[in-house]
């Protein structure tokens, strides 16, 4: 059986204590500390930035006058300081994640992909009461047998436990258990709970199981069954709800992963509509991986299966970018390009994002305000259903279209 290794985050240049401005003076003034804070080797291989919010800072050690080339753009003109690096600053869309790369003396020269920009909603805001995250806790598995897995649960203030509330279940929740770098997720849940742009909920982060030394992350995200449902309904969450009063209605459960994690989430929720109604998938691997011809479906049939059968209620954000992934299991861009259009076609209320981005979690990170506004919007806790419709506007669009290839 094919295996799938865990979701890689890609190691970019943060140093979120040092304010931007300051940055900007470091490199004008030819300061050592512009070496410590993007980081030496950096500078050298012409692969270091800095950024906060919109505003970004690029610098590189180079002989020769370097052009500066962000997503594919016009190049932004470098200036040299008395140390010999050049540098520049920008301004770029945020909410999205970027790449850039130098020429020098005509060739390409380092470079860097997946450079969240975060907007404010990524930010620690004055005010904003912060939440708690209850856990490390560890599960032993009946559903799979000899199975322990991590989780944690992150419990807005502003739950008293007076009232069950919304859940999210997140896979590989292990990489948002730091508040800050590299989702900035706790944040964003604190200040889009605080402003009521959300409701409340408890945030429940689930890692990948093990048996021993097996890593079970693919058998649990990319097999195309109900096991894993099954191991979060009658597993997972009853032992939160020990502690924690959730809500049992499908309408106020949410599902959300990156990767592999990503199509765990949609086919949680196409296979038991009943449960999660809200999908978030980025990245999402609808591909062979866990395919056994004859055997079991793979997530490569998802684009085929939706436009077949019956509609689901259930409303999904996708994520991806052209810079995906391409291998023996299949194509990560042409397979979420399809699934954007087959969930168009049977008008599923759908939202589909697509960069320039490669196979990281980077650009997810920084829409994430505006995905999980998109999927809790009009949620009404007085209800515990919703029938969901396309967006009206969406009917009007086209469907996806290749238009350019990267080759003459």
């Amino acid at each position: 059986m094919m295996r799938w290794t865990t979701f890689l985050l890609v190691a970019v240049c943060w140093a979120e204590e040092v304010p931007f401005s300051e940055v900007v003076k470091m490199a004008r003034s030819a300061s050592p500390k512009l070496a410590e804070t993007i980081g030496a080797e950096k500078l050298q291989k012409g692969t270091g930035w800095f950024s906060h919010g919109p505003d970004f800072l690029f610098a590189v050690a180079s002989p020769s006058r370097p052009e500066l080339i962000v997503d594919d753009g016009a190049p932004v003109r470098m200036s040299k300081n008395k140390e010999g690096v050049w540098w520049a600053t920008t301004k770029l869309a945020t909410g999205r994640s970027h790449n850039f790369t130098y020429r020098v003396d005509g060739r390409p020269f380092g470079g860097a992909e997946n450079m969240p920009a975060f907007g404010p909603d990524s930010y620690e805001k004055p005010g904003v009461p912060k939440g708690k995250l209850d856990g490390k806790h560890v599960h032993a598995s009946k559903i799979y047998p000899g199975m322990k897995s991590d989780y944690w649960i992150y419990v807005p203030a502003q739950y008293d436990g007076s009232t069950a509330v919304a859940f999210m279940i997140w896979q590989d929740g292990q990489g948002l258990v730091n508040r800050e770098m590299p989702t900035r997720a706790q944040i964003v849940w604190d200040n889009l709970t605080h402003e009521k742009r959300i409701p409340v909920m408890i945030h429940i982060l689930v890692a990948p199981g093990m048996i021993g030394d097996r890593r079970m992350r693919s058998v649990e995200y990319d097999t195309m069954n109900d096991t894993y449902v099954k191991f979060i309904r009658d597993e997972i969450v009853p032992e939160v709800a020990k502690n924690y009063k959730l809500r049992e209605d499908g309408y106020s459960h949410a599902i959300a992963g990156n990767s592999s994690g990503g199509i765990c989430a949609f086919n949680a929720a196409y296979t038991h509509p009943e449960y999660f109604t809200r999908v978030l998938s980025r990245v999402g691997s609808f591909t062979s991986i866990q395919w056994q011809p004859g055997v079991l479906d793979g997530g490569n049939v998802y684009p085929f299966k939706i436009r077949k059968e019956p509609k689901k209620n259930i409303r999904a954000w996708l994520q991806d970018g052209s810079g995906d992934l391409e291998n023996n299991h299949g194509s990560w861009p042409m397979q979420n390009v399809a699934m954007a259009n087959s969930l168009k076609m049977k008008e599923y209320d759908f939202h589909f994002v697509w960069g320039n981005g490669s196979h990281s979690g980077s650009a997810g990170n920084a829409e994430l305000p505006e995905e999980m506004i998109w999927l809790w919007r009009d949620y009404d806790p007085t209800k515990t259903s919703q029938q969901f419709t396309m967006d009206p506007a969406e009917k009007d669009k086209p469907y996806f279209r290749v238009k350019a290839l990267n080759r003459e």
